[in-house]
């Protein structure tokens, strides 16, 4: 039976969603007011009436309200949240300051049969639709209708429900009742509106460094007026499920995320009864590798630590996600790392150090996830310097005037640099800096005034230390020939007064009897002869070394010459 002429109830727009796009949250975006009604209809008979209520986006009563009809504020400006309406028409409703509702179309038939349809169908629902006439009537007398063919209701009576998967869009209903004179109610267009788009997921920061925490949040919204449905909210990393499965929690918290997961991530929204589900596309996180600021602080400020005192070190680093493990170590002189024991805490104390604690020292922070390191402080124990030994060296057997004297001090033990000072007789003659440790030396030309006694210091900055003192005695060649130059002329004139004395006796005697005869001619005497000196013959020569060992005495050590006694002959 065609359908009689009736008005149309398209629920398309009663409850218009906010427009289809990715809300990132609802405070985001404008908030809307909500009508609902009661009954939840939207086409009744002529006569019937309609309670009409305004609510806030979170279905709170607001403190004022505005209601229009058609496109005009309602008159008399009620101020009232929930009214009566009896006429056919658009309503809407202004909850505070909140956006305007949506437009509900009010329907009041004069006929004797109405179809009614809730004012709003969304994904997931199933939906019942109801025939209504004004007198009771034997329910087998109800058919109903879809696209103009009649539906088999098997005992449905006046209600007709339609699953949720049978619902298609612009299907069109109606029923009619069979009697004398038939009649038909008004059409219902079947309109499905999306309950929420496709999630839209975001992280928190947006580009965290590495190993810090981040929050994902999957948003969508809700039309304002099925903002009140519970959704379930689902995570994946990689497409495997993080935490303990879905929740009603929008967020979900993630400790640490590290550079090394390439982690892709996406969110799922779900319905309670699971009748709409949406996933968001795939988000891939960059996250930026840290960079870790450390600061080392050393207790004292100096990194030349005296011997004996205490030395504290202290490691903070920033940009690294705790929580923080530390961890500190050793380099010494031969490049090798020893991780100190018992010093798994952002502070390390030596109490007493000493010569063997120099080195660079450094620390690592650790998160359980990956190490990061310091840089090295480089420390250096200052040692006191040893006694120092002092060593004279001359070139022959003994100092002579002229002669260049070696002069070597040197401190066994103490932190370079060492500073040399040498004196003669508490007079300076002159310095020598050791840069990198080792003996100190000083040459110089002898006089006869440098005969005496000798001693070094060395000093390092932490105190000087004295050599023992070491005696010299030189020798001034000049005034020792005197001697025996004076010794051959003597020697020289009593050969002649000899020679003489000899001569006068011989020509005596031969002037008393014996006969003259030519000098020239006696074979037995000759002129004499200029006598002939010889310096001092050259002797065996050492060379020797002198020093005042610890075990010379406290104070003074006399020279002594190792070298044979000089043999010396006169040529003949």
């Amino acid at each position: 039976m065609p359908p009689s002429v009736s008005p149309w109830v398209v629920f398309m727009s009663l409850w218009l969603a906010l427009p289809v796009t990715h809300f990132l949250s609802s405070s985001e975006t404008a908030p809307q007011s909500v009508i609902s009604l009661e009954p939840p209809w939207t086409t009744f008979f002529q006569g019937e009436t309609v309670i009409l209520t305004c609510y806030r986006y979170d279905f709170n009563l607001p403190q004022k309200t505005k209601w229009y009809y058609g496109n005009r504020e309602a008159s008399g400006r009620i101020q009232k949240h929930t009214v009566t309406v009896r006429v056919s028409g658009v309503y809407q409703c202004q909850a505070d300051d909140l956006l305007l509702s949506i437009r509900v179309h009010l329907n009041f038939h004069t006929g004797s049969l109405v179809l009614q349809a809730p004012p709003a169908i969304f994904e997931g629902d199933s939906v019942v639709l109801r025939c209504r006439t004004k007198k009771t009537v034997a329910q087998n007398t109800l058919i109903f209708y879809k696209n103009d063919v009649a539906l088999k209701t098997h005992g449905q009576g006046s209600e007709l429900h339609i699953h949720h998967e049978n619902l298609r869009n612009n299907d069109e209903y109606y029923c009619t009742k069979k009697s004398v004179f038939p009649s038909s109610s008004n059409k219902v267009k079947i309109q499905v509106q999306e309950l929420f788009p496709r999630p839209l997921l975001t992280a928190r920061p947006s580009q965290p460094i590495d190993g810090s925490p981040v929050t994902l949040t999957c948003h969508i919204q809700l039309p304002a007026q099925r903002s009140h449905d519970q959704i379930q909210f689902c995570f994946f990393r990689n497409f495997q499920a993080l935490g303990s499965g879905c929740s009603n929690s929008s967020e979900f918290h993630i400790p640490a995320i590290w550079t090394e997961d390439f982690p892709w991530y996406l969110c799922q929204a779900k319905t309670m009864n699971a009748q709409v589900i949406k996933q968001s596309l795939p988000l891939k996180i960059p996250v930026h590798r840290v960079f870790a600021d450390f600061q080392t602080h050393i207790v004292p400020g100096s990194k030349l630590v005296p011997e004996g005192q205490l030395l504290l070190f202290n490691c903070s680093v920033k940009g690294v996600p705790g929580p923080i493990k530390f961890s500190w170590y050793k380099r010494d002189t031969m490049n090798k790392e020893t991780k100190i024991p018992k010093s798994l805490g952002a502070e390390f104390k030596i109490s007493t150090v000493n010569s063997s604690d120099s080195g660079d020292y450094f620390c690592e922070a650790n998160n359980s996830r990956r190490s990061f390191v310091s840089q090295a402080v480089p420390i250096t124990i200052k040692v006191p310097v040893s006694r120092p030994v002092l060593t004279l060296k001359v070139p022959g057997a003994q100092a002579v005037v002229g002669d260049v004297v070696e002069l070597h001090c040197e401190a066994l033990g103490g932190s370079p640099p060492i500073l040399y000072h040498f004196y003669h007789q508490n007079v300076t003659l002159g310095s020598s800096l050791a840069p990198s440790g080792g003996r100190g030396s000083f040459n110089f030309s002898v006089t006869a005034e440098h005969s005496g006694n000798f001693f070094c210091e060395a000093d390092n900055g932490r105190g000087p230390q004295r050599s023992d003192i070491l005696a010299l005695s030189v020798i001034d060649m000049i005034k020792n020939r005197s001697v025996p130059v004076v010794a051959g002329i003597t020697g020289g004139l009593f050969v002649v007064a000899a020679a003489g004395v000899l001569f006068y006796c011989w020509f005596s005697r031969k002037a008393g009897g014996r006969p003259t005869s030519d000098d020239s001619r006696n074979p037995s005497y000759s002129e004499p002869q200029e006598p002939t000196y010889y310096n001092i013959p050259a002797c065996i020569e050492l060379q020797p070394v002198y020093n005042n060992g610890e075990d010379r005495g406290p104070l003074v050590s006399d020279l002594k010459f190792e070298s044979p006694r000089p043999r010396c002959q006169m040529a003949e």
